[in-house]
């Protein structure tokens, strides 16, 4: 694997500036570069406000220090590098490249090939990314699906940085909410013997129900005409297996699998709870109020205290999820990302605070924070209610649009923003649905290369001098910024920026190839556009498998 640079160009840019920086007097041994590319050809094709900065903190003239940095890189600076520097504005230094040294960026991506953008590991630090940990109560619905797309891109992306990742499914087969629906399923099954019961207040009234039921009918041979203890434990658990298996079958026709699923009860069994809640008292953490037992979360930056044990002495949710975590930290996990929606924040700040308590690293967890996804048909939005049984399922919409197609609406917005499926968009096979409009550049490139021939090319290898049209040279300083975008979209919890590079990228390409003719009567030429196609696939193709997206061939 090749040594990792955050990107190719503008890591070389920035050590040009800090050489220049320590050659000026006065400037301080440690810099920070903030360089950014140009979005206008005027402006040079970097720009950096270091002499802005660097100024403002020693009381100096902005300009003038931009002038003297300016002074010294013209001195030093190889002409093979750099076309010109100037000043601009009140302190702003703009570089123009050479044709040659941005060429010089496109041949490491040739060279890195399938690689490009990926880190090197990081010894054995490994992330535990837990998502999706939807209750076994009733089929994955479209809300369910933008988390699992969303963990599982995080995931990925945590791998493409170095790390080792666990994905996790923590699922609830404990409690209230099981008790429903294993009496709701109960009902299910007499229906089969032609009676009439009532489902529970709260229970699950979903005909997704009635098929578990008839193979329950089948396969038992106590009938349970009583709602009783042993009907309630066979029920549930039935229930809990049938639809664990069918979220699992639901998130594999999405791409979405887990290392690990974790079941609350595990915990209840093995005493966990009552340990944690020993662990918390222990560390001053807890305190008695009105028959129950409350977490000090309000002085440890939580939203408010919070009820751990009721005053009939049953845990809360919060409660099973700090055990949950402690066995997490026990696990080895050098950090945990749980994937959740906006509606958990004060439990979020609670768990936190909980950590805290029990002296956990701060930055040992995190939260990649989602809000909620409607889907819209004609320009209305869907109404949907899993208890009531009117909702749209994900593995519907995935048999409807496909893995690749649901999978990009899912991720191309930005977690913290409301998510607007438009199935209209999603439906249509035109080039106006950005997910078929990115498969179809990285498919028309495989075009021109069967065009081509049969091509054996070492593309590294290539003269890649002829590229001197503005749009190539732009193209390869935005195929650069491949590596610090997957960088950016891991730390930042933010795969829709991924997305939309990656839609940049198939724009920049078409309307380059309506441009440009590829196959020339010049072979220097054409080899060099050539190679230039093939480092564009390769950032199309690594960029759509960390989405989990195909790269076809043909379409």
């Amino acid at each position: 694997m090749p040594a990792y640079r955050n990107t190719y160009l503008t890591d070389f840019v920035v050590d040009q500036i800090l050489g220049a920086c320590r050659s000026v007097p006065g400037m301080p041994k440690t810099v920070s570069v903030d360089l950014r590319q140009s979005d206008r050809p005027e402006f040079g094709d970097y720009s950096t406000n270091v002499a802005m900065i660097e100024a403002n903190k020693q009381g100096l003239n902005p300009r003038s220090l931009a002038e003297d940095l300016t002074r010294a890189m013209a001195e030093s600076f190889s002409e093979e590098d750099f076309v010109k520097f100037e000043v601009a504005g009140p302190g702003f230094i703009n570089l123009s490249l050479t044709p040659r040294r941005i060429q010089s960026a496109l041949g490491c991506i040739l060279t890195d090939g399938a690689d490009y953008g990926r880190r090197p590991p990081i010894g054995d630090r490994t992330i535990q990314v837990e998502f999706v940990s939807s209750n076994p109560t009733g089929p994955l619905t479209v809300g369910h699906g933008r988390q699992a797309v969303l963990g599982d891109v995080l995931a990925t992306l945590s791998e493409w940085i170095g790390y080792r990742v666990e994905r996790e499914y923590y699922y609830n087969d404990e409690g209230r909410q099981i008790d429903l629906l294993a009496e709701s399923l109960w009902v299910r099954y007499r229906e089969q013997f032609g009676e009439i019961h009532e489902i529970p207040e709260e229970g699950y009234q979903g005909d997704y129900l009635i098929p578990i039921a008839q193979r329950m009918k089948e396969k038992l041979r106590k009938h349970y005409p009583q709602f009783d203890e042993e009907a309630r434990a066979v029920f549930r658990e039935e229930a809990v297996r049938s639809m664990k298996e069918e979220i699992t079958e639901d998130l594999g026709e999405l791409g979405v699998s887990f290392n690990h699923w974790f079941s609350e009860a595990d915990l209840h069994r093995a005493g966990k709870v009552d340990a944690a809640l020993k662990r918390l008292a222990l560390a001053n953490g807890t305190y008695e109020q009105d028959g129950a037992v409350w977490l000090k979360a309000e002085e440890q930056g939580g939203a408010k205290d919070s009820v751990l044990i009721r005053s009939d002495g049953r845990p809360t949710y919060l409660m099973v999820d700090i055990a949950y975590h402690i066995n997490k930290h026990e696990r080895g996990f050098d950090h945990v990302i749980n994937v959740q929606g906006a509606d958990h924040h004060a439990e979020q700040s609670c768990m936190k605070a909980a950590m805290r308590i029990l002296g956990y690293p701060e930055a040992w967890l995190s939260y990649a924070v989602h809000q909620f996804v409607s889907l819209k048909e004609g320009g209305e939005t869907l109404k949907m209610s899993t208890r009531a049984g009117r909702f749209v399922t994900l593995r519907n919409l995935v048999d409807e649009l496909g893995r690749d197609v649901v999978r990009y609406f899912m991720i191309s917005r930005k977690p913290e923003a409301h998510l607007d499926f438009d199935l209209d968009l999603a439906r249509a096979e035109s080039l106006d649905n950005p997910a078929t409009y990115i498969q179809y550049a990285h498919t028309r490139i495989a075009s021109i290369f069967r065009k081509a021939g049969d091509q054996k090319t070492e593309w590294a290898s290539v003269d890649l001098s002829p590229l001197v049209e503005p749009e190539e040279l732009s193209l390869i300083k935005r195929l650069d910024e491949f590596p610090e975008v997957v960088r950016i979209a891991a730390g930042d919890f933010a795969p829709h920026l991924l997305a939309e590079f990656a839609l940049d990228i198939s724009r920049s390409f078409h309307a380059y190839y309506d441009k440009h003719r590829i196959l020339t009567d010049d072979e220097g030429l054409s080899q060099a556009r050539l190679a230039l196609l093939n480092a564009m696939q390769t950032v199309l193709r690594n960029g759509l498998d960390i989405l989990g997206m195909a790269a076809p061939t043909e379409m």
